[in-house]
């Protein structure tokens, strides 16, 4: 056989047909295929298959907010009902205090809708960079550890489907909490 086992220093993303795990041979390692061996090479490829698959959720989650605070939806429905007043409660007639519900002062004149908006979307993808690299160290030395006491070969492809995992989890926690905020 004229292909190449890759063991140790292995370069990003390495990855190859899976099916070979699946063969007939029980070897640990299989020819054609890419293993990580040390630690910081397997949080090196989880760290960046969790910045591939993690980052776009909280784009997405972050540009929406931001279109959201930068052009809110209107206020006004063509689709509502009028409202009817109870017999119990009597508007007042004072013009003041109508006009007073009506204009609030802005509590900070200085800052504008697109700074806000552009400080929220900032957030969204400081936020996500830094849960990115948290969540890849965690879950990388995590896999290091447990594939360094079994003494096993870890295929490239491992990294990949934690990096998956984390982002979906990530997605799990990410979408409900921004729409209730919004």
């Amino acid at each position: 056989m004229a292909t190449e086992i890759q063991v140790g220093a292995v370069r990003w993303p390495s990855l190859y047909n899976p099916t070979i795990e699946l063969s007939v041979s029980r070897d640990p390692v299989q020819s054609g295929g890419s293993y990580l061996v040390h630690p910081i090479d397997i949080f090196r490829f989880t760290l960046y298959w969790t910045l591939i698959f993690h980052i776009p959720f909280y784009v997405v989650c972050g540009t929406y907010a931001f279109l959201n605070f930068a052009f809110p939806p209107s206020r006004r429905s063509s689709t509502t009902l009028p409202l009817v007043t109870s017999p119990n409660t009597h508007p007042s007639t004072d013009p003041n205090q109508a006009e007073q519900w009506i204009k609030r002062p802005r509590p900070n004149v200085r800052r504008s809708r697109l700074t806000f908006a552009l400080l929220v979307i900032l957030a969204f993808l400081f936020l996500s960079l830094v849960g990115a690299v948290l969540g890849a160290a965690v879950v990388g030395f995590v896999l290091a550890g447990v594939y360094t006491a079994g003494g096993f070969y870890m295929s490239t492809w491992i990294p990949f489907v934690w990096a998956v995992i984390q982002s979906l989890v990530g997605l799990l926690a990410i979408w409900p909490s921004v729409i209730d905020i919004i």
